[in-house]
């Protein structure tokens, strides 16, 4: 796919969106960086926002540090979830039905990333697939008739850190017992978010059913992502990096767009388009292995097998 900007030279911005008053907006790791940067965006146009993260305290502070800046009857509020552990994820979605007659767009913002040795989840998987692809393939399983109910939409944050590793699914070794390098699980763990996000949008469009799915990626942002997990070497190479990355709320602008914009296309990878790390956002290319039907079917019958969660679209 080329590169292109469809909203004109500057990209989109979130000027674009209107009074979203009476729309809800979930945001899976939103009390810190680009996830909390989409809520403030969302709340500015007047929508209700529910972040769903594994920190109360943070979370908590969050949601002050909001009602600080719009005012005291801020329609925003957490549930606590932790990606890490299914039955956190079916707790915590139990809740959210409960408390939420609709959900406009479930934002699967949440990720761990180059975690420095290898770690493994609750329920035995390596912890970066755990959380950023089995975590919100689940969620987005127990919310997705509530979606579907509303005309929603399901937003899957990619990261360009997709084309770093093997580029295909390792089903052999899923959890990199063999050979584990943080990138490679990072990679794998992300690539595998985003060919599930585009096989939900081609089954979703098969079946004529009401919801939008999108992927897009942040592009380089400043959003302390691997600070508590990568090694040094890492850490400081971030560091050196900084400069040129661009702010946590543009980081925020792909994803807050791919939940409110209208029109926009199937099998497209949104984000910063100026070397796919920073500046105007629009359309960027996608490696074709990403697309693969094949892999996509693997993908989705092991993640339900992992996940106890039939997706039935």
């Amino acid at each position: 796919m080329s590169n292109k900007t469809p909203f004109g030279p500057e990209g989109w911005m979130p000027a674009r969106i209107g009074d979203l008053t009476g729309k809800t907006y979930i945001i899976t790791g939103a009390n810190g960086g680009a996830g909390f940067e989409a809520a403030r965006i969302l709340i500015s146009k007047g929508a209700r926002v529910v972040m769903m993260n594994r920190s109360a305290e943070r979370s908590t502070a969050a949601v002050e540090t909001l009602k600080k800046e719009f005012g005291p009857d801020t329609n925003v509020s957490f549930v606590r979830m932790d990606l890490a552990e299914m039955a956190s994820v079916r707790e915590a979605a139990a809740d959210l039905l409960e408390s939420e007659p609709r959900i406009d767009a479930l934002i699967c913002n949440a990720a761990i990333a180059q975690v420095a040795t290898q770690q493994f989840t609750v329920d035995g998987f390596e912890s970066q697939l755990g959380v950023n692809h089995f975590g919100h393939f689940l969620l987005s399983a127990l919310l997705f008739e509530r979606i579907e109910a509303s005309s929603g939409r399901i937003v899957m944050v990619g990261s360009n850190g997709y084309k770093m590793g093997d580029n295909r699914i390792r089903f052999e070794d899923l959890n990199y017992d063999q050979n584990y390098s943080a990138w490679n699980a990072y990679a794998q763990s992300k690539l595998a978010q985003m060919v599930f996000g585009y096989e939900l949008q081609r089954r979703v469009r098969a079946a004529g059913r009401s919801v939008e799915v999108h992927v897009c990626h942040p592009g380089a942002s400043r959003t302390g992502l691997i600070r508590d997990t990568a090694g040094i070497v890492t850490r400081l190479l971030a560091v050196m990096l900084s400069p040129l990355a661009q702010s946590a709320e543009r980081g925020a602008w792909p994803e807050v767009m791919c939940a409110t914009e209208e029109g926009l296309e199937l099998a497209t990878y949104y984000g910063p388009t100026r070397f796919e790390m920073v500046g105007p956002v629009g359309a960027c290319p996608l490696k074709a292995f990403v697309l693969d039907p094949q892999q996509a079917k693997d993908l989705w019958e092991v993640s339900e097998e992992k996940t106890g969660a039939t997706l039935t679209v």
